[in-house]
């Protein structure tokens, strides 16, 4: 008697293996070092919620105007307000399109914008100023090391190798910014340096 073989949950996400995630580097480290597009504007107005828009407004003393980070950061400074230099947080295309896999039931890492850019210290130390739009980013010291929800969408695989020692300049989970100057961005604008790092 011939017996079927049992096949995963079409509800279960599919990961991606480590071999995957090393075949990105090359593409991430060849990305265009500047003037990348601005794709996928996400608006987070509480936890697990995402919303692709066409514009956000961004404010220094504010953050993204109508997002959690005034009311539930993730890093808070010493005297318990929100840390700014995680107001937004921008991935690479490449890492995204290989661990949001099931688009249709895993949920965006939930990044402002996703970029087609280098995001190596070595392209955008801390520091650089970014115009995007009408607004400037200045690029943080805080590292994106995944938190656990990372881990619980996209594999435990995917979160190490997010925190593997010899890729920690490349920043794989992407870079933190600070709001240095207000304004709005929109879905489409261009990234540009404007400033070399420490000048500021």
């Amino acid at each position: 008697m011939m017996r079927s073989l049992r096949t995963k949950p079409k509800t279960e996400p599919i990961h991606s293996s480590l071999d995957e995630l090393n075949a990105l580097l090359p593409d991430m480290a060849a990305a265009q070092t500047d003037s990348a597009v601005v794709k996928y504007l996400c608006f987070r107005e509480g936890y697990g919620q995402r919303a692709f828009v066409d514009a956000l407004e961004l404010s220094r003393d504010r953050g993204i105007i109508g997002e959690r980070w005034t009311k539930a950061p993730w890093l808070k400074l010493p005297d318990g307000q929100p840390d700014p230099r995680i107001q937004v947080c921008i991935l690479s295309k490449q890492v995204l399109n290989a661990v949001w896999k099931s688009r249709e039931i895993s949920t965006h890492p939930g990044d402002t914008f996703v970029l087609d850019m280098n995001l190596s210290e070595a392209n955008l130390p801390v520091g650089q100023l970014l115009q995007v739009g009408t607004a400037v980013l200045r690029v943080s010291d805080v590292f994106n090391d995944a938190c656990v929800k990372w881990q619980a969408r996209y594999g435990k695989t995917a979160k190490e190798w997010i925190n593997a020692p010899h890729l920690r300049d490349l920043r794989p989970r992407g870079v933190l910014c600070e709001i240095a100057g207000g304004g709005i961005v929109r879905n489409g604008d261009i990234v540009t340096k404007i400033a070399p790092a420490g000048h500021l």
